[in-house]
């Protein structure tokens, strides 16, 4: 298994049995800084080969866009032989990381008691819906989580229906959680030679996410409610009308906002009692708003943007997916690498001295089967 560039995460061996999006994401994010990453496939494939539209040359761009720098073996684990290379798979792992249902892998001797009982070394990350308790049998979709947690809730208009997050945050947030245990276990390892088991859930992934509305209930007994765009503990945080559509204006704190003032023409504000201090806007956000869209819609989004931006005011341009990426172009963060000729979004991790490596393209169902079996018996 030679020829891997190096990485800060060079000369580890991970055996991903995850599919669909929290598993891939986090062992994608691992085989970006360096990590040797064997994606175990049952024989028709991670589901995402066939989530399209949207797609490039008949392949599914939700399963390119999280399975990069990995290479890939079909193995059928109610085959005996199949069984045992996946089992000698995990003899030899670093890491293995599995998001089946609690217990699920447990009848072909690879659940984390089973692996580890060969390989004590072994950091055996496993990712559920609801946890391994009493939410074991629960199936673990972002959208049932985002539902359960209290995320639908916030999202949407006031007087409207509940609505899901644009993408499927809590499995990306769940992956993200993953990759911290695990290099966390892996680092204890050094220390101890021993391995461990790292358990993350979705629901447990999206409480902590919802950070100030989990605590605000938490810590202050406030149930959260939807309010459109709107932050509950600030304004100006939200798009206003412009000239030519809308545009998000932030005053983070007193200071920004007589930033602010100063770029609208309306010094005085910040001495009138009612929007001086942040509370206070947020108190009187209704005798607020209409001032501000007064002045705001003399001019158009592009024009706002150079001068409050210049003033130092938070302001940003709503724009479409097409739109970010070519705005992170023009600030040189250069967000995308071509793999083997297919484009990605590029690891948003910077270092140094062991930067991200992009040798292999998102593999092809068992491209790498015949190479890998050679290598397990050997």
């Amino acid at each position: 298994m030679a020829g891997q560039a190096k990485g800060p995460l060079d000369g580890l061996l991970v055996a991903d049995f995850s599919r669909i999006l929290a598993g891939p994401y986090a062992t994608m994010l691992l085989a970006d800084l360096g990590a040797q990453v064997i994606k175990v496939e049952g024989p028709g494939g991670d589901d995402t080969r066939t989530w399209m539209p949207p797609e490039r040359d008949g392949v599914s761009t939700y399963y390119l866009g999280i399975n990069r720098n990995k290479r890939s073996i079909a193995l059928n684990l109610k085959d005996a032989d199949d069984q045992a290379a996946a089992r000698e798979l995990a003899r030899r792992a670093d890491v293995l990381i599995e998001n089946m249902r609690p217990g699920g892998l447990a009848r072909f001797g690879l659940d984390y008691e089973s692996v580890a009982a060969g390989n004590p070394g072994v950091v055996y990350a496993s990712i559920s819906g609801f946890g391994s308790g009493a939410g074991a049998a629960m199936p673990g979709y972002d959208l049932m989580v985002q539902a359960i947690s209290g995320l639908m809730s916030l999202t949407g208009d006031p007087d409207g229906s509940p609505y899901r997050a644009g993408i499927s945050v809590f499995d990306v947030m769940a992956g993200l959680h993953a990759s911290i245990g695990v290099l966390a276990a892996l680092h204890r390892r050094a220390e101890t030679g021993r391995g461990q088991h790292v358990e993350v859930n979705l629901l447990s992934s999206a409480l902590s996410g919802l950070v100030n509305h989990s605590s605000g209930y938490v810590a202050g007994g406030t149930v959260p409610y939807r309010m459109g765009n709107a932050h509950p503990s600030l304004f100006p945080y939200e798009p206003l009308p412009v000239s030519d559509g809308e545009l998000i204006v932030i005053a983070g704190n007193d200071g920004q906002f007589r930033k602010l003032c100063a770029v609208l023409g309306l010094d005085g504000l910040p001495e009138d009692p009612r929007f001086g201090r942040n509370q206070d806007r947020t108190a009187n956000r209704e005798q607020l708003r209409p001032i501000l869209v007064e002045r705001l819609a003399t001019k158009t989004r592009d024009e706002w943007f150079r001068e409050l931006m210049a003033a130092g005011v938070p302001c940003a341009p709503i724009n479409t997916i097409d739109g970010g990426v070519a705005m992170a172009g023009e600030l040189g963060l250069d967000p995308v690498v071509t793999v083997g000729g297919v484009p990605g979004v590029r690891n948003p991790i910077r270092f140094s001295e062991t930067p991200p490596r992009y040798e292999l393209p998102p593999p092809a169902l068992d491209e790498h089967g015949e190479e890998i079996r050679a290598w397990l018996t050997n």
